[in-house]
């Protein structure tokens, strides 16, 4: 309960109107089912006990009894006035007035709550996407999609149906049980205690069954997880599942992994689905309990009517209800809590790229950029990157070449800051990276990646993504310079065609250029381009390199290169071997040297690679 009033202090302030609203709504209404009972009693004494007129009403006295009398006087005053029958009807009505206010209030009670629930998981899912944005990519290196997938979808969705969904029996009942407690101590508190004797017990019985449901819980949200990461990963490797005849083998693991998540959660809605019969069996045993002691205080010397009895069981009879679902409502929160632990996961994971407070705004980029002594490691284990010293001008084409696993691609990621120097530091203009706000600093580049990333929408606004209130002619011109617009205007309509998902209705070519002409659009003074033709056929190659010679003119680009006859021109060349940059120049240059670029430009040159 604990970890659920924490969860309460973290999303529901800004709802405290509604919930106060709430709270009086619920607090009527159990009033109002406290009085529909009460005023039964008169009747009751009228059908069973005629002969006992009230005439009178004594001194005032805060007890049962003197209630008793107020509404046994009137009772007998319509009586004397309208008879019998009518006093019925009369009686009667007022009982339908109060059910009235009490379903009424009840409703407002819920109208206000169901505002609170639905506002609480949308700021849950607004949280999560939020943090998911901002995280750094090395998050993203050690979590598997799917399982973050299951957190955002299935985890979200268990934590409205159990946590959301249990807070109107969360703020309903206890009212209603403490109401309604109180009127029965009012009326009879011999009959009260023996109550609260037999409640407690109940509770402890539920409580010893639901004991691990959260840990049972947080094993199906966990096995969820797995299975949502192989489905993704089914998705995505498709072609290769096929191509190595590996449909068996990824059939077998997926069915041992919905197999295991079946058995977790038998054990766990069977220990949930016993939760009703469980509770109504134990309330079915307190009332016999009860109707035998009151039994006993009726027929003693106690001077407890039978009338008060019957009422006092119709307001115990509203109490089993609320009890009930109390108990279940416990249940459902320690599944929706294992479910808001994985989560947290996600809501209270380190944003390890932080800016700093004196963050300065980069307007622009005019000079160079200088890597100084810059080393860089993953979780802090092997040196990926060791001792890098380089010196970028305005307006140079610098190329990086190498083996895979050389550093290349750290080394271009650490300049927009995916990641951060483990030691030494990167400058633009002389202002340290890390002292640069990271939006000012993110704007002055444009991305090309090796495998274009394009979202499930039209051309015009993958084109204009990140751009704001881009126009028709900007992005057409964009197009132009990637090489894009001849085959866009080709489709059904044109700039309105929508991609498919990751733009899985064009080709690997025209997936670039797409990507290539959102670059242009986004004019930035620095370019990093990771490979973005070696994926690529000749004849996609070559519209590709046409856009990218496009976008480089008159920009600092930083060139990943795998085909080294892309990079003939380029204005330097760094050979990375090992995290380490072992050579430097231009082309010519480097061939003369007959070192490790020799080395793979012959290779490449004779098609060994």
């Amino acid at each position: 309960m604990k970890e659920f009033i924490q969860i309460l202090r973290r999303f529901l302030p800004p709802y405290k109107k509604n919930l106060l609203l709430n709270v009086i709504f619920n607090i009527i209404s159990a009033v109002a089912t406290s009085f529909s009972f009460a005023i039964l009693i008169p009747v009751l004494n009228i059908l069973f006990e005629s002969d006992k007129d009230i005439t009178s009403i004594g001194e005032f006295q805060m007890d049962f009894d003197y209630i008793k009398e107020v509404l046994g006087y009137y009772t007998t005053q319509i009586k004397y006035e309208y008879g019998i029958e009518n006093t019925l009807l009369i009686v009667g009505s007022f009982y339908i007035i109060a059910t009235l206010v009490k379903v009424g209030t009840q409703y407002l009670a819920s109208y206000n709550m169901i505002f609170i629930r639905n506002s609480v998981v949308r700021d849950v899912r607004n949280q999560i996407y939020t943090k998911v944005v901002d995280l750094p990519l090395s998050f993203f290196s050690e979590e598997r999609k799917g399982d973050v997938m299951a957190r955002i979808t299935g985890d979200v969705t268990e934590v409205e149906n159990s946590i959301m969904n249990s807070l109107d029996m969360l703020f309903k009942n206890p009212i209603m049980i403490i109401v309604l407690l109180g009127s029965m101590l009012f009326m009879s508190w011999q009959l009260t205690i023996f109550v609260l004797i037999l409640l407690p017990i109940s509770g402890f019985i539920i409580g010893r069954i639901g004991k691990n449901l959260k840990k049972r819980s947080g094993e199906g949200q966990s096995k969820m997880g797995e299975i949502l990461s192989t489905t993704e990963e089914t998705l995505s490797g498709h072609r290769i599942i096929k191509a190595f005849n590996a449909e068996d083998k990824m059939k077998v693991n997926f069915d041992e992994q919905n197999n295991s998540y079946r058995i977790t959660m038998n054990r766990l809605q069977r220990r949930y689905a016993l939760a009703h019969p469980m509770s109504e069996l134990l309330g079915s045993v307190t009332i016999i309990i009860l109707l035998w002691y009151g039994g006993r205080l009726i027929l003693g010397d106690s001077g407890f009517q039978a009338s008060v009895f019957i009422a006092y069981l119709g307001i115990f009879y509203s109490i089993i209800n609320p009890a009930k679902a109390l108990s279940q409502a416990s249940y459902s929160i320690q599944k929706g809590l294992a479910a808001m632990d994985r989560i947290d996961m996600i809501l209270t994971a380190e944003n390890t790229i932080k800016e700093a407070e004196d963050a300065i705004e980069i307007h622009d980029f005019t000079d160079n950029i200088r890597y100084s002594n810059v080393t860089f490691t993953y979780d802090n284990k092997v040196d990926v990157l060791r001792n890098i010293y380089v010196d970028i001008e305005k307006g140079q084409t610098v190329a990086l070449v190498g083996q895979s696993g050389s550093g290349k691609t750290t080394f271009a990621d650490l300049l927009p800051r995916f990641y951060d120097v483990a030691g030494g530091r990167i400058t633009v203009d002389g202002i340290d990276i890390r002292k640069a706000k990271l939006k000012s600093l993110r704007a002055l580049m444009g991305n090309v990646n090796q495998d274009p990333i394009l979202f499930n929408d039209t051309f015009f606004n993958n084109i204009a993504f990140g751009v704001e209130n881009a126009t028709q002619e900007e992005v057409e011109r964009a197009a132009k310079i990637a090489n894009a617009h001849d085959f866009i205007m080709a489709t059904a309509k044109g700039y309105q065609t929508n991609v498919g998902d990751r733009g899985g209705k064009l080709s690997g070519g025209q997936r670039q250029r797409i990507s290539i002409a959102r670059a242009v659009l986004k004019n930035p003074p620095i370019m990093i381009l990771d490979e973005a033709t070696s994926a690529l056929d000749t004849q996609s190659e070559k519209y590709v390199q046409e856009a990218l010679d496009n976008l480089m003119k008159d920009r600092t680009s930083i060139v990943i290169a795998h085909r080294l006859s892309t990079i003939r021109n380029a204005d330097l060349i760094l050979v990375f071997k090992d995290g380490q940059i072992v050579e430097r120049g231009k082309h010519d240059e480097l061939l003369a040297k007959s070192g490790a670029y020799s080395v793979l430009h012959e290779m490449q040159t004779n098609n060994k690679i």
